[in-house]
């Protein structure tokens, strides 16, 4: 990473079950239909997981408990990082404000949507570590 790079953060919310929560870009048209996991750009001055917690409340309408990061930096566009956290619910219910659609998917779903392409190697990686806690 670079000092200009903007950081994007994005949930992994875990459910009961190894359930993942995905989300289906409504914009830009370039990424429109395509799942990733909720997040946002972190504005200046705010912790990442501020923005995180923030971001699922404007997103999904949910509070959010923050744990484990998700490996490091993992690439995005040209000037920007993504950095991935899993967190579980605290309260609410997910609700798709700025998405054309959510998703719970278990094992054996997680691939069963056309995740974007900066999302899809992180699914991988939140696949065997969940995996691997059961």
């Amino acid at each position: 990473m670079n000092d200009f790079d903007t950081v994007v953060v994005a949930a992994v919310i875990v459910a009961p079950g190894a359930r993942v929560l995905a989300a289906q870009r409504a914009e830009p048209p370039a990424l429109a239909g395509g799942w990733e996991f909720p997040g946002g750009k972190v504005d200046p001055g705010e912790s990442e997981t501020a923005a995180l917690v923030r971001e699922c409340r404007e997103e999904l309408g949910v509070e959010v408990t923050v744990g484990e990061q998700v490996g490091g930096d993992w690439s995005l566009s040209e000037g920007y990082v993504l950095r991935v956290w899993l967190c579980s619910l605290a309260s609410g219910v997910p609700e798709a404000r700025e998405h054309l659609a959510l998703r719970w998917l278990g094992p054996g779903e997680y691939f069963s949507v056309e995740w974007l392409g900066a999302d899809l190697p992180v699914m991988k990686t939140v696949e065997n570590l969940l995996l691997s806690r059961d």
